[in-house]
């Protein structure tokens, strides 16, 4: 195919009804005996053109830079025309034309690639993707909706187009905007770029427009129970009945380190009788789908002897009668004010407090810690120990103070 004859020449043409001296610069492409003219949307005065050249005649920076821009068309031409033949296709003078002028090609827009890739999470939502991770995406989505018809007035946004300016300016507008916190902001900025670096695998993306952005999180130490709220909830008396289910599985977390799902979803079958003899705890964390295997604590062992013939467990098949995550967080503002706990107590806190109170300030190594919760790298419990740092830093101004005082 590259045998037929090729040639590109440059000519100015007046428009109809055009007085001005002015003319529009036209491209014709010609394969074999077919010919295309292509506008290249530049004009040009007719005294100051050679036609014999199709170039701008003059040598001044104006002219320079047409030529300049006539040369970059002439590349991308040839480059069409080479990507023609290794794609196996017929290469013609309509055929460039059309492939210059982007007729016929597909264009793919990043929310609709976005919401696909929400679509396939959903179908594998329970097995390989926790429905919280679902409904973050489709938040992130929603923001990534609302910032291009914000910006850009448009639907939806073709993928490639997107660049460093349309990233950084959607940081801003998530934070300026939607009044989201730093880390909030680079969370979804995080599923965003997922589904950019998938366009980019697909070819849809040459360039990766993340390069050079730094999307690096605050460090936000986790919030623990003090061993003496801990034990101010264990003690407390509840004359309300789901106040004091609540409390106790909130108990049985703050004994094991399960988050609040794999708690909800923890079933007979994952307690089993452990190397030592004991009962332990062998399930696999929804969150990152990595196993979890920890020795049962006394306190622990006694609140699912408390509920083995709940009800709702023996109905269900789990060991706990778990709440929904809404009105499991609700009620345990109700739990702190009862405790005169100031904290915001949330679920999580349970997890927090396994993994410092429980565990690392009473000489549990940090290692045997991440095993027990499950995470896939030290790293993950390293900021854990930074708690118990601070509990040291405020025992030692304590006793600085009492030495004092001596």
């Amino acid at each position: 195919m590259l045998e037929r004859s090729f040639g590109l020449f440059y000519y100015l043409k007046q428009a109809k009804n055009q007085k001005e001296q002015r003319w529009y610069v036209y491209l014709r492409i010609t394969v074999a005996s077919e010919r295309r003219e292509v506008s290249i949307k530049r004009q040009w005065t007719l005294g100051r053109w050679n036609s014999k050249t199709g170039r701008a005649a003059e040598i001044n920076e104006e002219a320079i830079e047409l030529n300049r821009y006539l040369d970059t068309i002439s590349n991308k031409v040839h480059q069409i025309q080479r990507n023609l033949v290794e794609d196996g296709k017929q290469v013609t003078a309509e055929n460039i034309k059309d492939v210059l002028t982007g007729k016929g090609e597909k264009k793919h827009f990043i929310l609709e690639a976005f919401q696909e890739h929400n679509r396939q999470m959903k179908a594998l939502t329970g097995q390989e993707f926790a429905p919280a991770t679902l409904t973050r995406y489709k938040t992130a989505c929603t923001h990534l909706s609302s910032y291009i018809k914000w910006k850009y007035q448009k639907v939806d946004y073709e993928i490639k187009d997107l660049n460093y300016e349309f990233i950084s300016q959607f940081v801003f507008w998530l934070k300026s905007e939607r009044k989201c916190g730093h880390n909030a902001a680079i969370k979804y900025l995080g599923n965003f770029k997922k589904i950019v670096l998938e366009c980019m695998k697909r070819g849809l993306l040459s360039t990766d427009p993340f390069l050079g952005f730094k999307s690096k999180r605050n460090e936000v130490i986790p919030v623990a129970l003090t061993k003496e709220e801990l034990i101010r909830i264990t003690k407390k008396k509840f004359d309300i009945e789901r106040l004091d289910h609540v409390r106790d599985i909130f108990l049985f977390s703050c004994y094991t380190g399960l988050a609040y799902i794999d708690a909800y979803k923890l079933r007979n079958t994952d307690i089993v009788i452990g190397i030592d003899g004991g009962m332990w705890i062998t399930t696999t964390r929804q969150k990152i789908n990595s196993s979890t295997r920890l020795p049962l604590l006394p306190n622990a062992i006694a609140i699912l002897a408390k509920y083995q013939d709940h009800p709702k467990c023996v109905i269900k098949g789990t060991v706990l009668p778990v709440l929904t995550n809404q009105k499991t967080n609700s009620y345990l503002k109700e739990i702190a004010d009862l405790c005169g706990i100031r904290k915001k107590l949330t679920f999580h806190i349970a997890r927090h407090t396994f993994a410092t109170t429980v565990t690392l300030t009473n000489g549990v190594p940090i290692e045997t810690v991440s095993k027990m919760l499950g995470h896939k790298s030290l790293k993950q419990t390293q900021h854990y120990a930074k708690i118990v740092d601070l509990k040291i830093s405020e025992d030692m101004n304590l006793l600085k103070e009492k030495l004092q005082l001596a």
